[in-house]
């Protein structure tokens, strides 16, 4: 695939992610997760609490509750449960990822991680630069034609 091509691809699967983050429940911060392995999405996320659980994603005092489920973690435990493998697929993420979803998206086995956004703390992105995972930042408000 050509480069140009290559970044038409990835705005729109970062698009699609942006518009996954709007089924959230959470107020502080809505984030969206695809994963695409040989140009098919084999799985979707998004940040909030598990299955039979309120939708409410913070306590009283606006501060996260700790049993939220990050849109990467709950896309790659879609995965999990599935036929499909993350080995060799794209990570398309609004958000990058913290420390601990950091772990997870390298044992998986992603190539790429792309996002829209850093997270205030880069811990995440710091770990992962020191993988294979190629990381790359594509802010949606740039335009990119």
């Amino acid at each position: 695939m050509t480069e140009k091509k290559q970044a038409r691809y990835d705005r729109t699967y970062l698009k699609m992610a942006l518009e996954w983050s709007k089924l959230s429940h959470c107020k502080r911060k809505q984030v969206g997760a695809l994963i695409v392995k040989d140009k098919m999405i084999i799985s979707d996320g998004y940040n909030g609490t598990p299955s039979g659980f309120n939708n409410c994603c913070e306590d009283d005092e606006g501060t996260t509750k700790w049993n939220v489920l990050h849109a990467e973690a709950n896309a790659i435990l879609k995965v999990a449960s599935s036929t499909q493998s993350c080995k060799n697929a794209t990570l398309y993420i609004t958000l990058s990822p913290c420390k601990e979803c950091s772990k997870l998206i390298h044992q998986a086995g992603f190539k790429r991680l792309v996002y829209a956004e850093t997270y205030k703390d880069t811990s995440g992105l710091d770990f992962l630069k020191k993988t294979a995972i190629s990381l790359e930042l594509i802010p949606l408000n740039e335009n990119i034609d």
